[in-house]
């Protein structure tokens, strides 16, 4: 009997490099985000060395020393870092769930009119003086109602296809530009109008433990079970005739996987404000890692979504003396890393 036949009849993990390199890629992503965690934490106008985070987060030592540690890691970085992380994973998450229903790799979570629909709801209760968590509440319903507006377009034109969705999401985020630019127009210029800039700019530094509370299961769950949803994502971005002869509900998926990365979508930005350009390049970088397949794609862009806006934040907070708005330090790293991406696109194409 020959060596070949000695084996067993399985493959060989040996003779698969493809699924030895997604392997690497994925310790390396995870070991990244540990020690981009870990070390930005010690980052701030507030230096604090690795060791002393540890001590911070142990707590097993008890002195005044200590106490302002624990205050600055645990009480103001910490929970900013975990919510950093969880945004950065639900808009790419999101954006991924976005560009497989559309068919469009150059989509993003504000298609459907969700970012200026919960622009237009946090506008609006900073005008009627509301708690900062009423405006929280305004600008996720508002995004929502965009977004339902957007697929009620697509519902009444009669036609469940792509281009319906698409244009009923334009209408939708015309429809509520409009909105809060109306808003803006009728704010208070001293005091209302720079808040409404502020939010619209994105922060994340007034989130605390009572907001991830609030808003880091909900974020989890639906971020969690988008990824658990590869396989079906890997039907819709089939046509819609191949996908309907291998038994999925083309129609009914689409809407779901648009209702739940929507959710998310306003979830985010009731929290953080705008961020932009997230959702749109790091489904690409993830993409040029992994390949198309769904069941990697959406994981990875949630794990490198967390890292790229992990250390944007800590760039906005750490550059200058006053915090840089979150918003500006994505649009202007991610224009540049989107141009990076694309160059290697057309690399891989040549």
């Amino acid at each position: 009997m020959s060596r070949s036949t000695d084996r067993p009849d399985f493959d060989d993990l040996s003779a698969r490099p493809g699924h030895q390199r997604r392997i690497g890629i994925w310790i390396a992503a995870l070991a990244m985000l540990a020690a981009v965690s870990l070390g930005t934490l010690g980052l701030g106008r507030y230096p604090v060395s690795p060791h002393e985070v540890l001590l911070a987060l142990l707590g097993r030592q008890d002195s005044p020393a200590l106490s302002v540690l624990r205050m600055v890691v645990i009480e103001v970085r910490l929970p900013r870092l975990l919510a950093a992380a969880l945004v950065g994973a639900a808009l790419s998450v999101a954006g991924a769930s976005y560009q497989t229903v559309f068919r469009n790799p150059l989509v993003s979570p504000g298609l459907l009119g969700v970012l200026s629909g919960s622009a237009f709801g946090a506008a609006l209760a900073i005008v009627l003086a509301a708690h900062p968590l009423w405006v929280q509440a305004a600008a996720f319903a508002g995004g929502l109602t965009a977004a339902a507006v957007g697929l009620g377009i697509a519902g009444a034109l009669r036609s469940g296809n792509v281009l319906a969705l698409v244009l009923g999401g334009l209408i939708s985020d015309a429809l509520f530009s409009s909105l809060l630019s109306l808003v803006k127009y009728v704010a208070d210029p001293q005091n209302q109008l720079p808040a409404i800039v502020y939010w619209l700019l994105g922060s994340l530094a007034q989130v605390g433990w009572d907001d991830l509370d609030r808003f880091a299961v909900p974020l989890a769950l639906g971020t969690g079970l988008l990824c658990a949803g590869g396989r079906l994502l890997d039907a819709l971005s089939l046509s819609d005739d191949e996908a309907r002869s291998l038994g999925v509900p083309v129609t009914a998926l689409r809407l779901a996987v648009i209702a739940l990365a929507t959710l998310i979508s306003a979830l985010t930005v009731s929290v953080a404000g705008i961020i932009g350009w997230i959702g749109l390049l790091v489904p690409h970088m993830a993409r040029l890692l992994v390949g198309a397949g769904h069941r990697q794609l959406l994981p990875l862009s949630a794990v490198i979504g967390a890292i790229v806006l992990i250390l944007a934040d800590t760039c906005a907070r750490s550059v200058s003396a006053g915090e840089v708005p979150l918003g500006i330090v994505t649009q202007l790293f991610g224009a540049l890393g989107f141009a990076l991406v694309l160059r290697r696109l057309r690399q891989d194409a040549s």
